[in-house]
C-alpha cells in the first residue's frame, strides 16, 4: 500500500497519461459571502508543512482577516496540529469526519460560509488534503480550484510538484496552482527553483504557476513546532516569520481577487 503521493507518482508522469473528462470541472454555485478555500496537499506525517499551513493561517488572522484550517478527523491521532485547536487571532483547526475528497470539500465549504459572517476583511479556509486523495482529482473539483503546493529546491521534490501539477491540470483545466519554495538558505536559490519548475510546466503543460514566495531554512521553524506556538509570535523578527507574513499577504491578495471574480 503506497504511503504518500511519491509512492505512486510514476503513474502520473508519462506524457501519454489519459486525461479525465472536462465536464467534471464544472464549477458548482457557492454560497454568498463564503471565504476563499485553499487546498494544500500535505502528507499524513509531514509535520513541517502542516506547521507552515497553521502558521500561514495565524498570519492571515494577524492581518485582520478570518482564517481557519480544515483537516480530516484522522489527523487527531497525529502530531500534525497543535494540541490546542484554538489559536491566536481567532484561528481554528477544525477536524472534519470525512473519508474522501468530496466530503472534505463539503466540510470546508460549510466552514467558509459560516466563518464569513464575522469576517470584515475576508479571509481564507486552508484545507489539508491527503496527497493520496488526489488520485482522482475530479472527485474534488470544487475543492481543487485553488491549490498551494510546497516544494524544496531538490530535484525529487520539484519532480513531485510537477507530477501533482500535471495530475490536477489534466483533469481540472480551471485550477489555479501556486507554489512556495521552502528549505532554502537564500532568495536566489528559491527563485531559480521556481523558475525551473514554472518553465517545465509552461512548456509541457501549457500552464502557468503562481509564485507564493519562499520560506528560508530557519531553525525557528522547528523550535516553534516543538513549542506549538506560532513562529510570528515566538520569533517575530526571524527570517521565517517575515517570509510567512509575506506569503500570507500574497494569499490574501489572491483571495480578494477570487471573491471579486
Amino acid at each position: 500500500m503506497p504511503r504518500d503521493l511519491a509512492d505512486v507518482l510514476h503513474h502520473f508522469l508519462p506524457e501519454s497519461e489519459r486525461q479525465g473528462p472536462s465536464d467534471a470541472t464544472r464549477r458548482p454555485d457557492r454560497g454568498p459571502g463564503a471565504l476563499a478555500v485553499l487546498a494544500v496537499p500535505v502528507g499524513d506525517r509531514d509535520v513541517v508543512r502542516a506547521a507552515f499551513v497553521w502558521n500561514l493561517a495565524v498570519e492571515i488572522g494577524r492581518a485582520g482577516a478570518r482564517a481557519a484550517v480544515v483537516a480530516p478527523a484522522a489527523d487527531g491521532a497525529s502530531a500534525l496540529w497543535p494540541e490546542d485547536a484554538s489559536g491566536p487571532f481567532g484561528v481554528e483547526v477544525i477536524l472534519a469526519p470525512v473519508t474522501n475528497i468530496g466530503q472534505l470539500w463539503r466540510a470546508a465549504e460549510g466552514v467558509a460560509q459560516d466563518r464569513a459572517r464575522d469576517a470584515r476583511e475576508g479571509g481564507v479556509v486552508l484545507v489539508r488534503v491527503p496527497p493520496l486523495w488526489l488520485r482522482d482529482p475530479r472527485g474534488g473539483a470544487s475543492l481543487l480550484r485553488w491549490v498551494l503546493l510546497f516544494s524544496t529546491s531538490e530535484r525529487r521534490d520539484l519532480l513531485e510538484t510537477y507530477g501533482i501539477t500535471k495530475l490536477l491540470t489534466g483533469s481540472l483545466p480551471d485550477t489555479r496552482i501556486g507554489v512556495t519554495i521552502h528549505g532554502v538558505r537564500r532568495q536566489g536559490e528559491a527563485e531559480q527553483a521556481f523558475s525551473r519548475l514554472a518553465d517545465v510546466v509552461s512548456r509541457r503543460l501549457g500552464r502557468s504557476l503562481a509564485s507564493y514566495g519562499q520560506l528560508v531554512d530557519d531553525l525557528h521553524v522547528y523550535r516553534a513546532i516543538v513549542d506549538q506556538r506560532p513562529i510570528g509570535m515566538l520569533q517575530p523578527q526571524s527570517p521565517a516569520a517575515r517570509c510567512l507574513h509575506d506569503i500570507a499577504g500574497l494569499l490574501l491578495e489572491d483571495a480578494g481577487k477570487r471573491a471579486r471574480a
